[in-house]
């Protein structure tokens, strides 16, 4: 399984918000725009809590098996690679979320916030994007708590004599 890299999810959140930002426009031509839902952050901010509790409670018993402590429970291999899967996927859809609603928000932000729900919207925009930043955050640290240690014959070179 490949790690996730910082520059795609990264690009994944640009090309959405750049998308999202040129779609608020052309809808603002026809006279309204669609509503950011005021669950939007709630909900990436419950997917950050969890996958944040999971790399925590994965860490520690992973440190536990590692120091062999007496009644340790081991982490079984196949939840480990469920996990980071989890991660991995969560963090995609929220660097793709975040970049859409970062969009929003930067549309709200330059068209003028005078009205109370244009406020309301772009609140509810930024918290989302914080949020979704979180995911990816909380991903990327469930993602590295679960990584494997290097083994030391794959630093050597192919031909190199042991």
């Amino acid at each position: 399984m490949k790690e996730l890299r910082v520059r795609v999810l990264f690009g994944l959140f640009v090309v959405a918000a750049v998308l999202s930002w040129a779609g608020a426009r052309l809808w603002d031509t026809f006279g309204t725009l669609p509503r950011v839902p005021v669950a939007a952050p709630i909900v990436l901010g419950v997917i950050a809590a969890v996958l944040g509790a999971t790399a925590l409670a994965l860490r520690a018993r992973l440190k536990a098996q590692r120091e062999r402590r007496p009644g340790a429970k081991g982490v079984d291999p196949l939840v480990a690679a469920r996990a980071v899967v989890f991660g991995q996927a969560s963090a995609l859809v929220a660097s793709l979320v975040a970049g859409m609603y970062g969009g929003t928000f930067i549309f709200l932000l330059l068209d003028g916030l005078d009205a109370g729900p244009r406020r309301d919207q772009a609140i509810y925009a930024g918290l989302s994007v914080v949020t979704g930043i979180a995911v990816v955050v909380a991903a990327l640290f469930l993602e590295r708590v679960c990584k494997l240690p290097e083994d030391e014959d794959n630093d050597k070179p192919q031909g190199a004599a042991a």
